[in-house]
């Protein structure tokens, strides 16, 4: 995507695939359930930062595998408006109906750049 001249926001990797883990059990080491952890400093402080880039992008691209905050950052990008798309890296385990609400999907990154640049360039 950032060969085809899109800017790309990917800093989500940067924290690593354990930042979750690391951040629940610091909370629990502070006797934190979910709730509380979620409005302590830490939790609120990452939210922003991830809320000002969804709120900014022009479009978003869920590429798979992804966990529940990647399907749910996609949910907002399309319930603003956005278009939304998904690059699967492979014929998922399971299936999905609810991934009829995206503006396409693909299973070659090509074909996505392809689309984006005809749609959004």
């Amino acid at each position: 995507l950032r060969r085809a001249g899109f800017e790309v926001f990917d800093c989500w990797h940067a924290v690593g695939p354990e930042a979750d883990d690391y951040w629940k059990k610091y909370a629990q080491s502070r006797g934190q359930s979910l709730i509380e952890a979620l409005q302590d400093y830490p939790a609120q402080h990452v939210f922003r930062y991830d809320e000002y880039h969804l709120t900014r992008c022009s479009i978003a691209v869920m590429v798979l595998p992804a966990g529940k905050s990647g399907h749910l950052e996609l949910g907002v990008a399309l319930g603003s408006g956005k278009p939304g798309y998904i690059l699967l890296d492979k014929d998922p385990e399971r299936y999905d109906i609810m991934y009829n609400f995206t503006t396409g999907m693909f299973d070659d990154v090509e074909d996505l750049v392809r689309a984006l640049l005809e749609n959004h360039a």
